[in-house]
């Protein structure tokens, strides 16, 4: 038998959708070990969500992302990394951190992830330096230290299919304010112009062993993963994902994006991709 894996999920409405997650878990028939969920910079502390994935007996991962919605309209500059630093955040971080140190159970927060991809201004190509990014992060974490909330867990998640996985390192904000390691990988079969079919050993094996490169010692988790349906078989890709993940040292789980956003990433795309995520699982069930 494969090492024990947790599995978890993102839905659309996050943790207070309780029958999204419902769903998941009477199509997998288990239940779930995570709940990973998306907040940005306007939002207050998440204590209800956090609360219902506790009662769910699933760990909590709040995905905190430094910029400002309005709607649908996005404030995308990388200014808010210098404003961390300078302190102009820091009546809003906390009141984070002292809302989640009184929640009082273990919380994680991932915090400005797919720092080495295209999309996020929190990356090179918008406009944020790797020191930038390590410097918010440290001072993030010191806040929140200062604050004695020490049931935080930070989660640091870089991007699998990033060209720039050579700089890595330089965005690691070190092994003192890293709890967890993670990555973030999708297969988008043909369902984008000049996507292909990506096995999970060309998808992961490469970026997992560059973060055990980079500190050995942490867990790692894979925080976001899903599969489109055209270009090759979704059931038998699940079922090679799971045994790939069990076989990589470090991996203690993985998080299923159950949206239908660019293409639908659901485990319900199919009854037999549904089936297939249960039946992996009953081999490596935490």
């Amino acid at each position: 038998m494969d090492r024990p894996l947790r599995f978890g999920v993102s839905t659309p409405g996050g943790p207070l959708a309780v029958e999204e997650l419902r769903s998941v878990a009477r199509v997998i028939s288990r239940s779930l070990d995570i709940v990973l969920w998306f907040e940005d910079f306007a939002s207050p502390p998440p204590i209800a969500e956090f609360a219902v994935a506790r009662r769910w007996g699933a760990r909590p991962i709040v995905t905190w992302e430094p910029w400002l919605c309005r709607g649908h309209a996005r404030n995308v500059s990388s200014e808010p990394f210098q404003l961390i630093v300078e302190g102009r955040y820091d009546a809003y971080l906390r009141r984070w951190a002292d809302e989640l140190r009184d929640f009082g159970s273990t919380v994680y927060v991932r915090f400005a992830h797919e720092f080495n991809g295209t999309w996020y201004p929190w990356s090179p190509a918008g406009g944020t330096s790797a020191s930038a990014y390590t410097a918010a992060w440290r001072h993030l974490h010191s806040l929140f230290a200062a604050h004695g909330a020490a049931n935080v867990r930070w989660v640091w998640a870089a991007d699998a299919s990033s060209e720039q996985e050579g700089a890595l390192q330089d965005w690691y904000p070190g092994t003192d304010c890293v709890d967890v390691l993670a990555v973030d990988g999708y297969n988008w079969g043909t369902s984008l112009p000049g996507a292909r079919w990506v096995t999970p050993p060309d998808l992961f094996a490469r970026p997992l062993e560059q973060l055990r490169g980079i500190d050995d010692g942490k867990p790692i988790l894979v925080t976001e993963v899903a599969c489109a349906e055209a270009g090759g078989d979704k059931p038998a890709w699940i079922g090679d994902l799971v045994r790939e993940l069990s076989g990589q040292r470090n991996v203690t789980g993985f998080v299923w994006f159950d949206h239908d956003k660019e293409t639908d990433w659901r485990l319900t795309s199919s009854p037999e991709s549904a089936q297939a995520m249960a039946a992996a699982l009953q081999d490596v069930a935490a």
